[in-house]
């Protein structure tokens, strides 16, 4: 039986506010994980403080009060509208109730409907048992995830892999985590120093946006599956 393949996302942004980022680079990367029959894993992403501030994200409460302050209201007013605006809070305890909630609020396009009974991607993938949420591991990923391969423009080394690697490592039943780092920062030295392999998909050192990244890996190991079945 071949190894499952999936996708985690590392939260490298603010760890404790949910922002505009974390939102579209779920439900770009949920597309990735059904067409090439992947998972989808969300590492320290803070959706505790979402649903504490009724699903609104930082940049939406930002703006909120960026308008009361052009009113020109006092502080205490700004404060109770602010309160207002920021809704009651919502349920998001489990991978499908963040998927429903993400995927209905997201303005990525396409990314609300799919032909599939009308529900998003996200969503049905979170239904199939496939989208799952963790801490930020301190004692290492979890392990029925598979071998940990960080997604880097400077993999070298013994640790150096190819698509075709990661490929050949699914097909001897071998499961396998790639892991993307959201954020400028990318993921700290001590998930490097854990990853058991480190995988540039250009070969050439050229770093890509994180969607395109994902798309690029993601389909080039699929390309190499297909030629080993």
């Amino acid at each position: 039986m071949p190894g499952r393949l999936t996708i985690g996302l590392y939260n490298s942004y603010d760890p404790r506010r949910f922002g505009e980022a974390h939102r579209r680079a779920l439900v770009r990367a949920a597309p990735l994980a059904l067409a090439f029959d992947a998972n989808l894993a969300a590492f320290g992403f803070p959706f505790d403080e979402l649903a504490a501030h009724g699903g609104r994200t930082a940049e939406n409460r930002s703006r909120g009060a960026v308008r009361g302050a052009s009113r020109g209201e006092d502080a205490p007013q700004r404060v109770r509208n602010e309160k207002r605006g920021q809704g009651e809070p919502v349920e998001l305890r489990t991978p499908v109730e963040i998927a429903e909630y993400v995927a209905a609020t997201t303005s990525v396009a396409g990314a609300k409907t799919a032909p599939e009974g009308d529900i998003s991607h996200f969503v049905r993938l979170a239904r199939e048992g496939r989208f799952a949420v963790f801490e930020l591991p301190k004692k290492g990923f979890p392990p029925q995830l598979g071998a940990l391969v960080l997604t880097t423009e400077h993999a070298r080394g013994p640790k150096a892999m190819t698509p075709l690697a990661v490929a050949q490592a699914l097909a001897h039943g071998r499961s396998q985590l790639l892991l993307f780092g959201l954020g400028p920062h990318g993921t700290p030295p001590e998930v490097r120093e854990a990853a058991a392999g480190e995988l540039d998909v250009t070969g050439k050192g050229i770093g890509l946006e994180t969607a395109t990244a994902m798309g690029a890996v993601v389909a080039a190991i699929a390309a190499h599956a297909a030629t080993l079945t």
